[in-house]
């Protein structure tokens, strides 16, 4: 029953907005959420949650043991006296707030009295669970921000952290909240502190503990299946959307689960950020003088996008991992969480929650994605490689950000394992999906961000000492139609709609339907250059795609022929992958069709300049065009950049403008002056010209892989960081390294 408004406590840093309690309907509707989050194992059962006690009870008993055993070493003290200097294991998480899912971790905190060190903890505690039967996986990760130990104990996954008070015993009731326990304390011990402090704190400053907990339950599985629920990828991790949760119930405590579910969209889609959300105030001493969260004496806490402080002391920014990409997809959803609830609170009792926890549609939302691969021999390699290289993508997801190209760089928490059984056992696959801004006819070039992002990767390994000689990380280029050979087809069709057929009216059929029956297959697709090319066909200029018979009136644009393996073979031979954006076609002024079928297009002998080009501009390298040379679409040559030219920009990628000049097109690496294509054998023949493309069409009987033959390999990106070897793995000797895949995506329109 809820109190009054005049008796109940307030909570937080502001009076509460609304304070009614529930309504029938709101009820009801409390009692369908419930029923509906079910079947997603959001709730245990009573043999679980015992297995999960009698799991946290043995370990509390092994931890008691352990101390025991460093008490009689390094101190001389009678038997009687040893049970004396107790310790304990406390949780934190998900767990203590009671909101744990089926088959999730519990994060545990050791706490030992002053004389047990942490290098008895990283030593001597690990050879005792070696020693256990029930402990699997058993590794330590002694250099992280966190010092921690992962396990798993008779089926349960667990994170140890450790923290050594300042106290000569630890007593049984000991209150962890009490800041003077902070005395004395190094850095690690206070941040090992701080997940126990920080989740009592939350559970002493809602006013409804219950309440609290289901709409919670409710938010991270809504959140999940969004893919927006990740601390180390730059989203958010469990104490944020605790701390979200816990403000909203502040706002409004005495709402049922179902309101708050609703006001929670409100109040983060309505929220000023930056201005940080707080469930107390911020205290203005610092009696310790530990860190804490102030802008206005630490610079960078300025630049924090979405600050979510903790009530413990010190206080921090449980969100700082947020960028300006994780920011505007976490908006979005706001937006369409508070549209799909406001449905749903005014439909009432009849109202459907399934709209709401429907799964993100990430693989449908791209055109262009990255695949980040991490791999190695052995499972315990696999174990410590794999975590690492996930903490550190959100390095890579704010090198592509600062992209002047990039628009968005959205990566999915959610991590694939091998497709077949050619990936190997111990893989794992993350996807970063890769929006742009508006431009055309640009080749936008990740090679040296990615270049450096692995070398960053093989360096901080080998400086904590983790790298091996069996653990790669490699990164591709995938587009979206290709997305089956790494993810799973029913992972594909998660929050698909079906698409239409894409439509070109036209008045004249006769001439479609003559061109649809006579014209052949025209487009060759390459692996290593995966934009459309047209190929040999006489009579006819290269279309981006075949046209099917007339249906009523209109033409339907059928999908690209698929690669085939001969292809394949021809073109391992390429070191660059252009990749192409599959944008729609737009049809070119020069591409009109006349009533006796597509006409032929004639040579003409190229304009001579009024005035030379000044030689300023000019390349030594670069040859005269002969004056037969065909023109395109009356648009002016453009040269490729010098090298000089290219030093002098300072931007570590290089971009081309897509040029409508009948010349080879050739990589981004060679920027000489280009060549013209009579200094190729095939140029003696007779050519056309695809008109508002920079590809050229040659004459029957000659095949674009002769003239693709000619280009110039990529040169090679320096390496800034470590040397590499051929294969990704870091090796001694070598200054330079010539990237295993250079990616460019080429988006024309």
């Amino acid at each position: 029953m809820p109190l009054n408004h005049s008796a109940q406590k307030v909570l937080g840093i502001s009076t509460p907005i609304n304070t009614d309690g529930p309504k029938p309907v709101d009820i009801k509707l409390t009692a369908k959420l419930t029923d509906f989050m079910r079947p997603y194992g959001v709730f245990e059962s009573d043999d679980e949650l015992a297995h999960r006690m009698d799991v946290l009870n043995k370990v509390n008993l092994l931890v008691r043991e352990w101390i025991r055993d460093v008490s009689r070493k390094k101190n001389n003290i009678p038997e009687s006296k040893i049970d004396s200097f107790g310790g304990m294991v406390c949780t934190f998480g998900s767990y203590r707030l009671g909101v744990h899912t089926k088959g999730a971790d519990i994060d545990t905190l050791c706490v030992a009295p002053r004389h047990v060190e942490r290098t008895d903890f990283f030593s001597s505690f690990i050879e005792l669970l070696k020693e256990q039967s029930e402990v699997k996986d058993l590794r330590a990760v002694e250099e992280a921000y966190v010092p921690v130990i992962k396990m798993s104990f008779d089926g349960i996954e667990l994170d140890m952290l450790f923290a050594r008070l300042a106290l000569p015993t630890i007593p049984e009731d000991i209150d962890l909240r009490d800041e003077t326990l902070l005395k004395n304390l190094d850095q690690k011990c206070v941040r090992s502190l701080n997940g126990c402090r920080v989740t009592d704190e939350i559970l002493h400053l809602v006013p409804n503990v219950d309440n609290f907990r289901m709409t919670l339950r409710a938010i991270k599985l809504w959140a999940k299946k969004k893919g927006i629920y990740s601390n180390s990828l730059g989203f958010l991790g469990g104490v944020s959307w605790a701390m979200l949760v816990a403000r909203v119930c502040q706002l409004y405590p005495n709402a049922d689960p179902s309101t708050l579910l609703h006001k929670f969209f409100v109040f983060l889609c309505q929220w000023e950020w930056p201005k940080p959300v707080l469930l107390k105030e911020l205290s203005m001493e610092n009696k310790l003088n530990f860190t804490v969260w102030d802008p206005r004496i630490n610079p960078q806490d300025r630049f924090h996008l979405m600050p979510v402080i903790t009530p413990a002391y010190p206080c921090q920014n449980s969100t700082f991992n947020v960028t300006q990409s994780t920011r505007q997809i976490m908006m979005e959803e706001f937006q369409e969480g508070l549209k799909v609830t406001t449905d749903i609170i005014e439909q009432g009792e009849s109202a459907d929650w399934s709209p709401l926890f429907e799964p993100s549609n990430f693989f449908q939302k791209y055109k262009h994605y990255i695949v980040l691969i991490c791999a190695a021999q052995e499972e315990s390699s696999f174990l410590e490689w794999h975590g690492f290289v996930e903490s550190k993508i959100r390095i890579l997801v704010g090198t592509l950000e600062r992209n002047p190209f990039i628009k968005i760089a959205h990566v999915t928490p959610e991590s694939f394992g091998p497709s077949n059984e050619s990936d190997g056992q111990f893989i794992c696959k993350w996807f970063i999906g890769l929006s742009f801004n508006k431009i055309e006819n640009q080749n936008v070039d990740l090679t040296f961000d990615i270049q450096t992002f692995t070398n960053t990767i093989y360096k901080h390994a080998l400086h904590i000492k983790l790298y091996k000689e069996d653990m790669t990380v490699e990164i591709r280029h995938v587009k979206r139609k290709s997305l089956g050979m790494f993810v799973p087809s029913e992972v594909l069709a998660r929050g698909a709609k079906p698409r239409p057929k894409k439509i070109v009216p036209h008045s004249s059929t006769g001439n479609l339907q003559r061109l649809s029956q006579d014209q052949p297959k025209s487009l060759v697709h390459s692996q290593s250059d995966s934009s459309l090319v047209p190929a040999t066909i006489e009579g006819t200029a290269g279309a981006p795609c075949a046209a099917s018979k007339p249906l009523n009136g209109e033409i339907t644009v059928e999908e690209q022929e698929p690669v085939t393996s001969e292809k394949k073979e021809k073109d391992k031979r390429n070191e660059v992958i252009v990749i192409e954006d599959d944008m729609e076609p737009v049809k070119r002024p020069c591409d009109d069709i006349s009533e006796n079928g597509p006409p032929t297009k004639k040579l003409k002998p190229a304009p001579q300049m009024d005035t030379p080009m000044d030689e300023s501009l000019q390349s030594p390298s670069s040859a005269r065009k002969r004056d037969s040379s065909p023109p395109s679409c009356d648009t002016p040559v453009k040269r490729c950049k010098s090298v000089e030219e290219a030093q002098e920009s300072g931007s570590p990628m290089h971009t081309e403008q897509s040029s409508h000049s009948p010349m080879v097109k050739r990589d981004s690496g060679d920027c000489a002056a280009p060549r013209p294509l009579e200094t190729l054998d095939e140029a003696k023949e007779p050519m056309q010209v695809d008109k508002g493309s920079c590809i050229p069409v040659l004459a029957a009987g000659k095949t674009i892989e002769k003239v693709r033959g000619h280009r110039l390999p990529s040169k090679e990106v320096p390496d800034l960081l470590s040397p590499l070897a051929t294969n990704g793995a870091p090796v001694s000797g070598s200054s330079t390294n010539l990237p295993k895949h250079s990616i460019k995506l080429s988006l024309r329109r």
